[in-house]
């Protein structure tokens, strides 16, 4: 019986040291994951998931309307948007490494700049060149590095990766905290030197291909295998970007990602005014209600890396979109403590489980050897929903007073979305 207990004990010990140890040390596909992790952390604390917080500090101070500090958070998404195939296109050149040095040295630069605004011009400059940085240097680069090192457990790793950004959001209150108690002046100051000083550093750990080290995909396949077969499946073969943008899956995947993040972008710049103007709550009380989502896309993330390597991920996006659309119908209607917290639940689940399924799917899809000019082609579609969710919120709110109207429209779209997912077909590349 001990002998039996020890066997079951030792079963999933042994799956972990060959995901992560296949040749008896750490995979360095999974250091890269780390530096992904610590850096989408940054970005996401320091700017990305704390924009609303800093909306509601600038209202206050400035007086600007919610519709200029949406319209300056969605013309820094159509400047991502028009980057993005000339940014795939520096990355699949040069490699992740050199793109993310120079995003995260112009996202430090702009948050220190950031302490300077007296004006909504000098600010909408601001933020411009904070968005080239973050775009630059945070998620589309390092997935296009991150996907180039896996392929059997792709969706783990994107999840992994992706914690980071679940972390940040975590971490938000402290910043809120920041925000109301030592100044918005002093909080962007520090935020941009921790970028210079620990971001930049990390990131000089990151490789663009295993084969740059002397590595293969996914660290190794097993021991018997032919050598053969070591080259046959360590890369999966992989048709060129413009074969991928004349699939409708292409199309199919790309409109339905930008319909999803018309919610996401909508609760990243509008949630935190909403608890505060709307239902009254203070800074750092809502930015604890935006913390939940957080948690929830944690739990998301851990369980999308998991069901996106075994089931398929178009069905599970479509899943997530009903998701999506109905936690918004709950933010519209309801304003109790306990049905945010189902908000936070439905919302946060959703965009934990899907957002690895977006770069996974991609990847599955299209191969790994064009990956980043595929994003970059991609975020110009993309780009509408990033853009779409503040602005629609921020029009309806100076109209009307109140987000009800913005949030139905934006959780009914969402359920749309899911149609798109649905009939995003992975495609036949074998007769082109």
């Amino acid at each position: 019986m001990p002998v039996f207990s020890s066997d079951i004990i030792s079963i999933p010990t042994r799956k972990l040291r060959a995901l992560f140890k296949p040749k008896g040390t750490i995979y360095y596909g999974w250091w890269i994951v780390t530096f992904a992790a610590v850096i989408q952390f940054l970005c996401s604390l320091l700017w990305m998931q704390s924009y609303g917080a800093y909306t509601v500090v600038f209202h206050q101070e400035f007086g600007w309307s919610m519709t200029l500090l949406s319209g300056a958070f969605a013309l820094t998404r159509v400047e991502s948007g028009l980057l993005g195939p000339l940014q795939g296109w520096l990355v699949d050149r040069y490699g992740p490494r050199l793109i993310l040095s120079i995003g995260l040295l112009l996202f430090g630069l702009g948050l220190v700049l950031l302490t300077q605004v007296e004006s909504l011009l000098v600010y909408y400059f601001v933020v411009f060149l904070i968005s080239i940085g973050i775009s630059l240097g945070g998620y589309h680069t390092l997935m296009v590095s991150i996907v180039n090192w896996f392929q059997r457990h792709r969706t783990k790793a994107v999840s992994c990766a992706q914690l980071g950004h679940c972390l940040g959001g975590l971490s938000l209150p402290i910043l809120a905290w920041g925000l109301e108690h030592q100044g918005w002046r002093m909080m962007a100051f520090f935020s941009g030197v921790i970028i210079l000083v620990i971001g930049i550093p990390i990131v000089q750990g990151i490789r663009h291909r295993p084969e740059d080290i002397g590595e293969v995909m996914d660290g190794g396949l097993p021991d018997d295998l032919s050598l053969n077969n070591k080259k046959r499946n360590t890369k999966a073969p992989s048709p060129s970007w413009k074969q991928s943008i004349r699939t409708s899956a292409f199309w199919h995947i790309s409109v339905g990602h930008s319909i999803a993040l018309l919610s996401v972008s909508a609760v990243l710049v509008h949630l935190i005014p909403h608890l505060t103007h709307k239902l009254g709550m203070g800074l750092t009380s809502a930015g604890f209600v935006f913390s939940f989502i957080s948690i929830f896309q944690i739990l998301g993330v851990i369980c999308g890396g998991y069901l996106g390597d075994r089931f398929n991920k178009r069905l599970i996006c479509v899943c997530c979109m009903i998701f999506h659309g109905t936690g918004m119908f709950i933010l519209a209607f309801f304003d109790e403590y306990p049905l945010l917290i189902l908000f936070t639940m439905c919302h946060g689940l959703a965009w934990g489980i899907r957002g690895p399924q977006m770069v996974a799917i991609r990847a599955d899809y299209f191969g790994p050897e064009s990956f980043g000019r595929i994003m970059g082609i991609s975020s110009l579609i993309v780009m509408f929903g990033m853009i779409g969710g503040p602005i629609i919120c921020g029009m309806v709110v100076d109209h009307y007073g109140i987000y009800q109207n913005a949030f139905l429209s934006i959780g009914i779209i969402s359920i749309i979305g899911a149609i798109f997912f649905y009939m995003a077909q992975k495609p036949d590349f074998s007769t082109t």
